[in-house]
């Protein structure tokens, strides 16, 4: 009997009349939210404006949340395609099984795509958005908890989590909470990009290059002590050579970046017009109103003729030559009249 420990939940979902609530999905819609919001005001500190995380978010987290879903049926098929499995429970993504390698990557496309739309340029949007990707996944991790999945070897540690249930193939017992452990490192690693962000203005996409070698190099650690099924290579888990691979990508992309593009990039925003009428996006519009405003100037100088020109084009009746000429010949009238009188 363990005189103290992590008690995991006598279920994962609740019911609000007929309507699930599963706490699996509820962390990682939290973490989406905490994750946006930490963006949006990185990215408006960078001179962005308000709104533009949110929007490219729209198609980042949709194609993020396959990706994560095929990332874990592909390397896992057995769990879905073998004899005695049901295909359908691949499309049950609220029952827990988000590769978060696959997430990233296509994740990464459905934000390429956002940005493209609302022209932004996709490095300095990653970097906005680095440390609040790291602070989401320690949140989602705890989807992992309500689930009771992802724990490692057994221990009889004061923070071992117990493990009630026997569905899966689970075992009772005490094991080590390898899912607090990931979540734990996801802050320390969003505290560390941020902090570095402010210390050596980090741009050109080197932030989230920094949360990503980061992330690897305690994923590998932990993913060391899981003892749920995974494929294995040379004897080691597949995720811990994803891992070694991506963290050996994002340094290499760190260097390289720091020597070819030194500094921070300004944050530029081409996004849609707020004009309906114009239908363009702002660079568009951008230009369309600095371009109206030059052909402004040039309507208006064109109104107004050079003085020469206006001499020539209206002449004034009562100025100029003939007018003098008239004024002395009045002035000679008078002059006459007065002698007569």
């Amino acid at each position: 009997m363990e005189l103290a420990y992590i008690p995991s939940p006598s279920r994962g979902v609740l019911y609000l009349g007929p309507i699930p609530l599963r706490g699996y999905a509820f962390c990682i819609i939290i973490g989406v939210f905490v994750a946006v919001w930490l963006g949006n005001k990185r990215w408006v500190a960078r001179g962005g404006r308000p709104g533009t995380v949110a929007d490219i978010a729209v198609w980042a987290v949709p194609f993020g949340l396959v990706g994560g879903r095929l990332y874990h049926v592909i390397t896992d098929y057995e769990l879905y395609f073998s004899p005695g499995r049901d295909w359908v429970d691949a499309f049950k993504v609220w029952e827990g099984g988000l590769g978060i390698w696959g997430a990233i990557a296509l994740g990464a496309v459905g934000a390429w795509i956002g940005a493209r739309r609302m022209g932004v340029a996709l490095p300095a949007y990653a970097d906005a958005v680095a440390p609040g990707i790291a602070f989401a996944q320690a949140i989602g991790r705890w989807g992992n908890w309500f689930n009771q999945e992802l724990y490692g070897h057994e221990t009889h540690l004061p923070w071992a989590l117990h493990i009630t249930s026997s569905e899966g193939g689970r075992v009772p017992g005490y094991y080590h909470p390898t899912f607090l452990y990931e979540s734990l490192w996801c802050v320390g690693v969003g505290f560390l990009v941020i902090w570095a962000d402010r210390r050596f203005k980090l741009g050109h996409g080197r932030a989230f290059a920094l949360y990503v070698a980061a992330y690897c190099t305690g994923r590998a650690w932990i993913e060391y002590m899981r003892v749920d099924d995974a494929h294995h290579i040379l004897g080691v888990r597949l995720n811990v050579w994803t891992a070694v691979l991506v963290f050996l990508l994002a340094v290499t992309y760190l260097v390289l970046s720091a020597r070819r593009r030194p500094g921070r990039e300004a944050v530029v925003e081409r996004g849609a017009s707020d004009d309906p009428d114009t239908g363009g996006t702002g660079a568009d519009s951008g230009e369309g109103q600095t371009g109206a405003k030059a052909e402004g100037k040039d309507d208006a100088k064109a109104d107004v003729p050079e003085p020469e020109e206006a001499g020539k084009a209206d002449p004034d009746p009562e100025s100029g030559p003939e007018a003098e000429a008239g004024i002395k010949d009045t002035a000679t009238a008078t002059a006459d009249s007065g002698k007569k009188g």
